[in-house]
């Protein structure tokens, strides 16, 4: 199942309103259920982005359906990555030409 890391920063709605930040992760959690995506770790993090968010899903589809859902809301912009666990990197790079 492929898997996805959205890396979000809370706008300035967002960080205004952060106590209800638990809540809003729950949330997004249903909704991301609702769409067929697997939340796998939520984590609050130092640096360039507040939060991290890994998923599993399958289909890519789904995860920008789901972070232009995240940001229509106004309280994070996102980012997203596709990831590969290392098992799945070893094979890709024996697969090189």
């Amino acid at each position: 199942m492929p898997m996805f890391i959205l890396s979000l920063s809370w706008t300035d709605q967002g960080i205004r309103s952060v106590k209800d930040a638990p809540k809003r992760a729950q949330a997004s959690k249903e909704l991301a259920k609702k769409m067929g995506i697997d939340v796998k770790e939520v984590y609050l993090t130092s640096g360039d982005d507040d939060l991290l968010v890994i998923v599993d899903t399958q289909n890519g589809d789904n995860v920008a359906k789901y972070a232009l859902a995240l940001g229509s809301q106004g309280n994070v912009r996102t980012r997203t990555a596709r990831a590969w666990p290392e098992s799945e990197f070893r094979k890709l790079i024996s697969e090189l030409p």
